[in-house]
């Protein structure tokens, strides 16, 4: 499956639109708190472009507001009675955005893992059965095998003296 090139740039753009929105109107500090702080690490991730780290820690940190998101949903969703029509429309435009922004992340992090193994990051998830974490390490030798080669015979590559019996003399 060829997924679409989608720049992280975008990616941080668009979950930095969708939590100002979802800010707006009945969500917490600690929810505000939380996103924008995983999007400063997409930030990061943006800056350096060849740190394996910075995107790891950026798919760990989507991963982690997805359940806190669903928390803060759970806990601070009821609407408030006797608002205004207005507050009302902004209530319910804040609530739409916010989910938006929930239902977007688990895409988001398929897209962040696919550039951490771009990247160079090695850790393969296997999906079936129980969810383990392996590290791919056919690519290593082991210190335990040499290689028998012409090198390896000489391994300080000095040249031998071709006269036999003949003998160093300093």
């Amino acid at each position: 499956m060829e997924i679409p090139a989608i720049n992280l740039k975008a990616i941080v753009l668009v979950h930095w639109l969708l939590t100002v929105w979802g800010c707006m109107a009945w969500l917490p500090p600690s929810y505000a708190w939380g996103n924008f702080s995983v999007l400063a690490v997409g930030v990061w991730a943006i800056a350096q472009r060849d740190s394996i780290d910075a995107v790891l820690m950026f798919l760990i940190g989507i991963a982690v507001t997805i359940l806190t998101d669903i928390i803060h949903f759970g806990i601070y969703y009821p609407l408030p009675e006797g608002l205004s029509e207005m507050n009302r429309d902004t209530f319910r435009f804040s609530a739409g955005m916010a989910i938006l922004g929930l239902l977007l992340k688990p895409v988001s992090c398929f897209i962040i893992y696919q550039m951490y193994r771009e990247r160079g990051g090695d850790y393969n998830i296997n999906f079936a059965g129980f969810p383990s974490v392996t590290r791919n390490r056919d690519a290593y030798q082991s210190i335990d095998q040499q290689d028998q080669t012409a090198s390896s015979a000489n391994p300080f590559n000095q040249a031998r003296d071709t006269k036999p019996g003949a003998a160093n003399s300093y």
